[in-house]
């Protein structure tokens, strides 16, 4: 007869940036484990500034090998993905340790990055692009 598993207990985050989305799982007193949709960090975020920029807030908070990570990020480039994780990271952190909020939000972890790419409009080439004017 199997045994069920102990289902570790874990902090969630939501982070979002243009149409990226991270679902950030947060498990307490791990080994520094970071998996990104099945893969390692450093296998996924190519490049080390997209790893840093995601793993930022475990920096500030002092948490870096301390915790585990799970993360699902959908949508938008690896860049925006690195970002939406690094939002999500922050907000997980937040329900972990409240203390951290000032920290955070100084470094403007906790503020979606709304800015995303406008809509075209009709009767024009694209967002703000006119047709060129013609005199003649």
């Amino acid at each position: 007869m199997n045994t069920p598993e102990k289902k570790r207990q874990y902090h969630f985050g939501l982070g979002k940036r243009k149409t990226a989305i991270a679902r950030v799982r947060l498990y307490e007193a791990g080994s520094g484990d970071a998996v990104v949709n099945g893969m390692k960090f450093q296998k996924y975020f190519q490049t080390a500034v997209e790893v840093e920029n995601a793993l930022s807030p475990l920096v500030i908070a002092n948490l870096k090998g301390q915790v585990d990570l799970e993360v699902t990020a959908t949508g938008g480039g690896k860049i925006a993905q690195s970002d939406a994780v690094r939002h999500g990271i922050s907000r997980a952190l937040l329900l972990l340790t409240p203390e951290l909020r000032s920290e955070l939000k100084h470094a403007g972890y906790l503020r979606r990055d709304a800015r995303i790419k406008e809509r075209k409009k009709p009767g024009l080439k694209r967002a703000r692009r006119a047709p060129q004017w013609q005199k003649r």
